[in-house]
């Protein structure tokens, strides 16, 4: 293990970004940590380890870059898989492609919903808001009485892309004037049970940083 290189290249705001780290410290796996500037002026790591979307994360193991975020995190279940070691995804097949299934649905639905509940106002806002609790609704339904989203023992796939939202959630509840607490007390103690690990507390940024940030963007001119 001490001789491969795994170079992450991340921008600190990101949920994909976020769910990589994790994944790579929940398995105790070293690796270099470089900033982009997503907004800025791309890197050349960048532009030659993702020349397609030129987008963040991405995973260099020894030289060979791995794109998309929940690509990567099922290559890294599969790279460093052994008994000690956390599995995010289940062997069994029909398992595995729900666990699948869930991921992609919290990427399309999540996401879109929460964005809009700061880049829209109005009636457009409002609807974000619903569609945003209703899609967490869903989602704790799904969890039901297990810990974890992967049971009652260890996260899975689908609690590290969930998770990776959550330092999201302040901003869109303090500009959308809500709060996930009142829609959904399960779902946060599911939060808070996550927090507890450290590979995904240290992992995930700075909720008030990334709604100082929003602010700075949205803020009139």
């Amino acid at each position: 293990m001490s001789e491969e290189e795994v170079v992450v290249l991340n921008f600190w705001p990101s949920m994909f970004g976020a769910r990589v780290i994790m994944a790579l410290e929940e398995k105790e796996i070293k690796f270099e940590y470089k900033e982009e500037d997503v907004f800025g002026q791309k890197t050349d790591l960048l532009l030659q380890t993702n020349p397609v979307h030129k987008k963040i994360p991405v995973l260099i193991h020894n030289g060979k870059p791995v794109c998309e975020s929940n690509n990567i995190l099922e290559y890294i279940d599969e790279v460093w898989k052994d008994d000690k070691s956390l599995q995010l995804l289940p062997s069994d097949p029909y398992q595995k492609s729900q666990c699948r299934f869930l991921a992609d649905l919290i990427d399309k639905k999540v996401f879109d919903a929460g964005r809009r509940t700061w880049t829209k106002k109005g009636k457009e806002q409002e609807e974000a808001k619903r569609e945003f609790i209703e899609i967490l609704k869903v989602l704790e339904r799904e969890l039901g009485d297990k810990v974890y989203f992967g049971g009652n023992d260890n996260v899975s796939m689908v609690d590290l892309v969930l998770i990776s939202y959550y330092p999201w959630f302040h901003t869109w509840e303090t500009i959308g004037g809500f709060s996930v607490e009142d829609h959904t007390p399960k779902l946060m103690c599911w939060v808070r049970k996550c927090l507890t690990r450290p590979a995904i507390s240290k992992s995930l940024p700075d909720p008030l940083k990334i709604l100082d940030r929003v602010t700075q963007i949205i803020k009139p001119r």
